[in-house]
């Protein structure tokens, strides 16, 4: 991807936004795509799917060292590029990614991959193979987990090569009933079909 803006950081002081969403450019640009986010992605936040996924995987990977995080995250990659998909193929074949597939499918074209992560910003479940398996040194998992309940993060617009669309990253911190941070969503955002 091909970046065309230059990221600048505004809060939600400097825009009209809601407390709790921060932008990497210019606030009049990435505000339909806040908006998006918040009218149709936000109301299945709180589905079961989702909050049981984060919930089971926090509490298997909650000892994970850092050491064991790079070795996850080495061994993604490398069946990214090679012929042995034992990993990616248990995670998108899990039931978070069939329920992620069918929320990206009935968007009618509006949103490009989705993604969930875990406390530690591991995959969960995804739409579509993500490069790597560990997020957390990200600014869509920092900005949006790592901001603490509430937080949404819309970064960049981007060009696709590949599809000649513009395209931005959500992410938004993913709360138990309780209102404690448990995960993260990023939903990759078509700017030209909204």
């Amino acid at each position: 991807m091909k970046k065309i803006m230059t990221a600048l950081l505004l809060t939600c002081a400097a825009s009209a936004l809601p407390m709790g969403v921060s932008m990497a450019q210019d606030a009049a640009q990435l505000a339909p795509i806040a908006d998006y986010v918040k009218s149709d992605v936000e109301p299945w936040l709180n589905d079961p799917a989702i909050i049981d996924a984060l919930k089971a995987q926090d509490a298997t990977n909650a000892n994970l060292s850092a050491g064991d995080i790079d070795a996850l995250d080495k061994k993604w990659r490398a069946e990214v590029d090679g012929s042995d998909h034992s990993m990616i193929d248990g995670v998108l074949g899990n039931a978070l990614s069939k329920f992620l597939q069918e929320k990206k499918t009935a968007s009618g074209g509006k949103i490009t991959e989705i993604f969930v992560m875990d406390a530690k910003g591991l995959n969960v479940g995804q739409s579509d193979v993500t490069s790597d398996y560990w997020q957390g040194d990200e600014a869509k998992f920092q900005k949006s987990f790592g901001a603490g309940k509430d937080a949404v993060f819309v970064d960049e617009i981007e060009k696709d090569e590949s599809t000649q669309t513009l395209q931005s990253q959500a992410s938004v911190t993913i709360s138990d009933d309780k209102g404690t941070p448990i995960g993260a969503i990023t939903i990759g955002v078509n700017v030209d079909a909204l």
